[in-house]
C-alpha cells in the first residue's frame, strides 16, 4: 500500500491508473496540506475518472 501523503511523484506513478499523474497529486496535497480521504484524489486535476481503479493501491495516512 502506498500512502498518498508521503508518497513520492516516482512512487505514485507506479500505481496502476496513476502513471503520469503523480506530479499533479503532490502538488495538490503541497498546496491543500494532505489529503484526509481517498476520494479527494478525484479533485486532483486529470483524475476525476481514474482515482477509484487506484484506491485499492492506495491508503491516507497522516495529513501534514
Amino acid at each position: 500500500m502506498i500512502d498518498v501523503n508521503t508518497a513520492s511523484a516516482d512512487e505514485l506513478d507506479q500505481v496502476p491508473g496513476l502513471e503520469g499523474h503523480g506530479f499533479e497529486i503532490v502538488r495538490y496535497r503541497s498546496e491543500r496540506g494532505g489529503f484526509t480521504d481517498l476520494r479527494q484524489l478525484a479533485e486532483v486535476p486529470g483524475l476525476a475518472s481514474k482515482a477509484e481503479a487506484a484506491a485499492g493501491e492506495l491508503r491516507v495516512g497522516a495529513g501534514d
